[in-house]
């Protein structure tokens, strides 16, 4: 039942719109609805005070420098993220994108998004190492540790060279497989809500790393943020794993060993 309506949905879409609308202006409002959405409510949730028991970092942003990132990030997508997207398309088409029926089987979608993360997490690690080498981190990837306390909008906060260049990541693996373009949205929108949670600023009890092994999320992620460009570590993207091989995440789990100690020690007093 699900499988039809889902079919009958894209019938209608590739009946009313071409593959190229679709792939460009359809995958860019695709993302905007998505990132926005899920983005916005960290921001108000500091912004008002809410869930302060769940805030990773006691300080919070101004109105003032949140509203600074918004207008900023929809410049830089239309800017930047819209043109790449329409300059793309030959590209993906010649590497074998397509947008006809019949949609792919569940199992070829699954199989191709678990490969698309797992791919992605290991060139956005090094990629992201390297941009927190001195020169690299000074003239680019700075502009995006200007949020030192980052809310759900700041995970696309960066300086455009940054956005071409750490956004190979995410692109390579569908270039690679050249995905049907309902594979290639459903990977954008598990990647866009992948990043904001990791930047939401807050750890929930239902946050996906209480219960995905090998899952960073925000805790992990907001450490990164919050110490010394030198010694953050914390690299990766969505799981952990690359930075535990690499010794990457020390820091990270000496805090939380320390952390840890504080809270039983906190316990036996009582």
């Amino acid at each position: 039942m699900a499988s039809l309506v889902v079919e009958s949905a894209w019938q209608y879409l590739i009946t009313h719109f071409t593959e190229f609308q679709l792939a460009t202006v359809g995958t860019f409002i695709l993302h905007e609805s998505v990132f926005f959405f899920s983005g916005l409510p960290s921001l108000y949730f500091e912004r008002f005070g809410l869930f302060s028991n769940y805030k990773i970092q006691k300080k919070s942003n101004t109105s003032s420098y949140q509203d600074r990132c918004v207008w900023r990030l929809i410049m830089y997508h239309l800017c930047v993220n819209l043109p790449v997207m329409i300059v793309s398309y030959p590209t993906f088409k010649f590497m074998g994108l397509r947008s006809s029926l019949p949609l792919p089987p569940l199992s070829v979608v699954l199989s191709q998004i678990l490969f698309y993360f797992i791919l992605e997490d290991f060139v956005f690690y090094w990629g992201h190492r390297a941009l927190h080498t001195k020169w690299l981190y000074k003239h680019v990837h700075s502009v995006h540790h200007e949020y030192a306390t980052p809310f759900g909008l700041t995970s696309e906060y960066a300086h455009p060279a940054e956005i071409l260049f750490l956004g190979f990541a995410t692109i390579v693996g569908p270039a690679l497989t050249g995905p049907h373009l309902l594979t290639l949205w459903l990977w954008m929108v598990l990647r866009v809500l992948e990043t904001v949670e990791c930047h939401s600023g807050y750890h929930f009890p239902w946050s996906p790393s209480n219960f995905l092994p090998l899952y960073g999320g925000s805790d992990f992620h907001d450490y990164h943020h919050r110490v010394l460009y030198t010694k953050s570590g914390n690299y990766s993207s969505t799981f952990t794993y690359m930075d535990w091989i690499f010794g990457t995440d020390k820091g990270y789990r000496k805090m939380k060993a320390l952390e840890e100690t504080g809270e039983e020690g906190g316990a036996k007093k009582l």
